[in-house]
This record gives structure tokens, C-alpha cells and sequence, in this order.
């Protein structure tokens, strides 16, 4: 069985880049009215007023740097990339010492997955600004990204120094941490994250789960249910307390929490995918099946909701479906061992031997390990001997 999958949240720092310049009479035709204006749009959430405030801006005067960085602001929270690059572009064009840009360049670069760029642009900023404690946080993520996890851990480091103060850097640090699965240095940075704010609704789900991996399943679900007492609308830390339920076979607890997390977030393919788990722990074969098939749906690359979907399957006698199943799982993951496993009991069932033992080698090379009783059997069925 594929084990559930975890969520696990990292709190990328905010971009801090809104400019109002220096404070001067704003007349109703000032291009820094109109950049004012577009800032509290932007503070609401509003940012196609915020756009069209700075365009007012920016053809008052064709040279406002400040208005550029902050129409690709917009533009970034619009999830218009390319947009917002090009305003960051012109801001640097027009400014080339503005380091507030390249940083906000760089979380854009971050957002289409051009980590490379990205920190070629925190270099920059951090060059121009050597105490810009943003941009060793935003560095440090893009690190933490590409599993550079020392670099990263370097660059919150310097972070923690330039500002002892910041719940974010210990959040982010410790989530590296745990990917190092160095869970006590982990739970030692949430608890300072938790110490600096009390309300770190991330940092607790975060703690949560490395408790979880250390199978302290009380503490994990304290802390879970104090993100979710924090932040009601926490689909994640619904999921993840799932989890432990589904650990301790309180299959029931864990499907209320997965359909919480469904409610709040509609497109959560993994939350219909653990789901799926439950209900095929609890036999329930058609609505595992049913949550698979949505899983999928919502992210078509989804080796393990296959996989899971092709147990549900062989479970229910339904062989040919289950191999179909495996067979996708494998294409997306050419290394899944798991799923070589399990093509491998299909094909016993169907008596295709050969196929079957091809698998199961297959699944052992990768590092899985086989039931020594299949091997028997499949061993005594085909007969020949391995």
C-alpha cells in the first residue's frame, strides 16, 4: 500500500516592495497620487484598480521607477509573470541600484520555477544591499527549492542574525531541518518560530509534522489542532491531522478531517487521494475508487493516486483495470518499486508468471522488499526456481 502523503508548508516571505515615495502634495493629476492610490488598492486586494492606478501613474511620468515595481506587484499577485518581470525590467532599466526590484524580480523568476534566475537576482539584491534580510529568506526558499538544504539553512542563518526577530527565517529553517530529518533542530526552530509569534498558525502545522514522523501522534495532533483553533480555513493542517487518524486506524476521524480540507479546498488532489485511502482501509472499494479518479483528475500526473487506485481495483477481482493502473504509475515514475510490486501480484492472478517475476525482481532492485510467501508461491505456481 502507498503510504499517505504528507503536506508539508513552508511560509515563503512576503514580498515587501510597495513604494509611495517621498511625501509630497498630491494633486488630483500627480503621478504619485495615482501611485499612492494604486498602493491602498493593492492592500485590498484589488489589483486591477492597483494596474490601472499605476498605468495613470506611469504616463504621467514615463520615468517613475517606484510605479513600475509596483505594477509588477500587481501583476505578480494577478499570477501574471511575464507581466510583472516585464515592469521589474523597466524599473531596473530605469534604476539599475534599486534593490527592492531585484528581489521582487527574483520571487517572480521563483513563482515560474526559474530558480536559477531567481538567485541570481537575491545575489544581486543582497550585493546592493548586504543587510536586505528579505532576500536571504527569499534566497534561502529558492535554495531550500532546488535541495540545496545547506545552502539554505546558510542563507536563514544570516537571516536570524541580521534580525533575531523573524518567525518566518525559524519556520523556514526548521522545515529545512526536517528535510534533513534533523527533527530535533527542526522542533527546536518551531518552538522559537511559536516563541516570536504565538499565532504562527504554519509553524505549528509544521511542528506537527515532525512529531508525526517521530510518531508522537498526541503531540502531532495538539499541535494541528491549535493551527486549525488559529486558522479555521487551514485545509493543510486538516489534512495532515487526517493523517494521524489514518495512522491509528481511526479511519472514520480521518475521512471528516480529509472532507473538511475537500470543502475548503476544492482542488486538493491529495486530500482526495488519502481520502481514497481511508475508504480502502474501511473496504469501501467504489468510493476509494471515486476519490482516486478525482485525485487524478485534478492533477493528471499523479503516480500514487494511480497506483492506489490500481489496489482498489485488484481488490475488487478487477485485474486487467489494476495493471492498466500500475502501468500509468510506472510511466510517470519509472522508479516506483511499489507499484512493480503490485503489477507483479496482478499479473500472478491472471497467471502470467513470467510477467509477474519480472516485476517483483523489478520492485527489488529499486530497494523494495518483497514478501517472501509471494515469492514462494510464485516460485512453486510458475515453476521454476530463482
Amino acid at each position: 500500500m502507498e503510504r499517505v502523503f504528507r503536506v508539508l508548508a513552508i511560509l515563503a516571505c512576503i514580498t515587501v516592495g510597495l513604494s509611495a515615495g517621498s511625501p509630497q502634495r498630491a494633486l488630483a493629476q500627480d503621478a504619485i497620487f495615482f501611485n499612492k492610490r494604486g498602493i491602498e488598492y493593492y492592500k485590498k486586494g484589488q489589483y486591477d484598480k492597483a494596474i490601472a492606478n499605476y498605468n495613470k501613474a506611469i504616463k504621467l511620468n514615463p520615468k517613475y521607477t517606484i510605479a513600475y515595481n509596483n505594477r509588477g506587484l500587481a501583476y505578480s499577485k494577478k499570477k501574471l509573470y511575464n507581466k510583472a518581470i516585464a515592469n521589474y525590467n523597466k524599473a531596473i532599466k530605469l534604476n539599475p541600484k534599486f534593490a527592492i526590484t531585484y528581489n521582487n524580480r527574483g520571487r517572480a523568476y521563483y513563482l515560474k520555477k526559474a530558480y536559477g534566475k531567481a538567485i541570481a537576482d537575491y545575489n544581486k539584491t543582497i550585493q546592493l544591499n548586504p543587510k536586505y534580510v528579505i532576500a536571504y529568506k527569499n534566497r534561502g526558499l529558492a535554495y531550500y527549492t532546488k535541495q540545496a538544504y545547506d545552502k539554505a539553512i546558510a542563507d536563514y542563518n544570516k537571516a536570524i542574525k541580521l534580525n533575531p526577530e523573524s518567525a518566518i527565517a525559524y519556520n523556514n529553517r526548521g522545515y529545512t531541518y526536517y528535510s534533513k530529518k534533523n527533527y530535533n533542530k527542526a522542533i527546536a526552530d518551531y518552538n522559537k518560530a511559536i516563541k516570536l509569534d504565538q499565532e504562527f498558525a504554519i509553524a505549528y502545522n509544521n511542528r506537527g509534522l515532525v512529531y508525526y514522523d517521530k510518531k508522537a501522534y498526541d503531540k502531532a495532533i495538539t499541535d494541528y489542532n491549535k493551527a486549525i483553533k488559529l486558522d479555521p480555513k487551514y485545509a493543510i493542517a486538516y489534512n495532515n491531522r487526517g493523517l494521524v487518524c489514518y495512522d491509528k486506524k481511526a479511519y472514520k476521524k480521518a475521512i471528516a478531517d480529509y472532507n473538511k480540507a475537500i470543502k475548503l479546498k476544492p482542488n486538493y488532489a491529495i486530500a482526495y487521494n488519502n481520502r481514497g485511502l481511508a475508504y480502502f482501509h474501511k473496504k469501501v472499494y467504489n468510493k476509494a475508487i471515486a476519490g482516486y479518479n478525482k485525485a487524478i483528475k485534478l492533477d493528471s500526473k499523479y503516480a500514487n493516486a494511480y497506483n492506489n487506485r490500481g489496489l482498489a481495483y485488484f481488490h475488487k477481482k478487477a485485474y486487467d483495470k489494476a495493471i492498466a493502473d500500475y502501468n500509468k504509475a510506472i510511466k510517470l515514475n519509472p522508479r516506483f518499486a511499489k507499484a512493480y510490486n503490485n503489477r507483479g501480484y496482478a499479473y500472478y492472478f491472471k497467471k502470467a508468471y513470467n510477467k509477474a517475476r519480472v516485476d517483483v525482481h523489478q520492485a527489488q532492485s529499486l530497494g523494495y522488499n518483497v514478501e517472501k510467501k509471494f515469492w514462494g508461491k510464485l516460485r512453486r505456481d510458475s515453476g521454476r526456481e530463482q
